[in-house]
């Protein structure tokens, strides 16, 4: 008899394990390789929190790695595209990784802690992205080893600082920039990570203080927040998602993450074809935030000009419930052509129709009353 293989059950973060024994446990969705709670208070909350005020949500899906090796600068260099061997101690750098071709393989950052380099990579990336760079470990010295024994939570929002202010803990008046603090005992790492409109916080700490950490954040000022609402800021924010809105067939200046480039840094895989298209001419389509105007549209949904001419497809859209009426925001691959005259472009969700506009300005959004009194106060 032949067995059939069948696909490992997606695992629960450590923090949806623990609301499990709530009173009133979240329900969970799949998220980035794992299953996280989907909503921890009322939508509109919650995107109160995300965009005025500070959220605490789930970041079990994310992992550390570490580099080590006598090899490990030089050769982690040659591996990703933005720099390595010029990080300033405890800062770090987002990074597309590519192979020869100069197709994209996934993302992940680089941390630097003196002499220490980290990789943190998602959990739906995590295996595929090891199995890559392992590949290409050949004469060097060089082993990853992952961080075991902890796992992290997030903070975002405007007033994110405000909140570890009230918990005694540092802040960074600039993103990608890391520290470690002693906190009630807990040896936690404290990191600023990019964000487009709010600050974006992540707290490393042992897993046998998460429940401490989680409340302590709560009891500060935070508001608990799910995947869905996570999400949709995401795309308000138009942060890409690789395996969503930038997957492997992509080049990197498709994606328009020029953040993600470093265009002196040396030799690296899949460098000469990003310097080609960097010196040579520009690539033929872009990726770009977009606003809509009609249904929520599917994830590959067509974009058409006026006429019926196939102008892209749509890669993740949210509705986003605000004071002054829900929006939806939307990230999609966009041909050259269809961006030349910026007119609104038409979409179908099932029988409906509507338009998107093209954002050419960094999207801002309407502040939103804080919903919780006792922050207000205190700041």
């Amino acid at each position: 008899m032949t067995e059939t293989a069948t696909a490992a059950p997606t695992p629960a973060t450590l923090l949806a394990t623990l609301l499990a024994s709530a009173p009133a446990p979240p329900m969970l969705a799949a998220y980035r390789g794992t299953l996280t709670p989907q909503e921890l208070d009322a939508p509109a909350k919650e995107t109160v929190a995300l965009i005025s005020a500070a959220a605490v949500h789930d970041l079990g899906w994310l992992s550390r790695i570490a580099v080590r090796g006598d090899d490990r600068f030089r050769w982690l260099s040659g591996m990703v595209t933005n720099m390595v061997n010029d990080l300033v101690p405890n800062t770090g750098a987002w990074n597309l990784v590519l192979n020869a071709q100069g197709r994209m393989q996934g993302d992940l950052t680089v941390w630097r802690e003196g002499d220490n380099l980290e990789l943190e990579i998602a959990a739906d990336q995590r295996e595929k992205l090891l199995a890559h760079l392992d590949h290409f470990i050949i004469m060097d010295d060089v082993e990853l080893v992952p961080v075991d024994g902890e796992t992290a939570l997030g903070l975002t929002g405007p007033l994110a600082g405000a909140v570890l202010e009230r918990m005694g803990l540092p802040t960074f008046p600039e993103p990608m920039a890391q520290t470690r603090v002693q906190w009630n005992g807990l040896d936690l790492r404290l990191v600023r990570n990019y964000g487009a409109l709010a600050q974006h916080y992540e707290l490393w700490l042992p897993v046998a203080g998460l429940g401490m950490v989680w409340g302590a954040l709560s009891t500060a000022g935070a508001t608990p927040v799910g995947a869905t609402s996570l999400e949709a800021f995401r795309i308000a924010e138009g942060i890409p998602a690789y395996g969503i809105d930038m997957v492997e067939r992509d080049l990197p200046q498709e994606t328009s993450q020029m953040r993600a480039l470093h265009f002196s840094k040396g030799c690296y895989l899949g460098q000469e074809i990003v310097e080609r298209i960097r010196s040579r001419g520009a690539v033929h389509r872009h990726l770009r935030q977009l606003e809509l105007d009609g249904p929520l549209p599917a994830a590959g949904a067509e974009l058409t000009k006026d006429g019926g001419a196939k102008a892209g497809h749509i890669t993740s859209s949210a509705a986003m419930p605000l004071n002054t009426g829900t929006r939806i925001f939307a990230l999609g691959m966009i041909r050259g052509e269809a961006e030349l005259r910026n007119q609104p472009l038409n979409y179908t969700a099932g029988a409906a129709a509507g338009t998107a506009r093209i954002l050419a300005a960094p999207l801002t959004l309407n502040p939103e009353p804080i919903g919780n009194q006792e922050l207000n106060q205190a700041l």
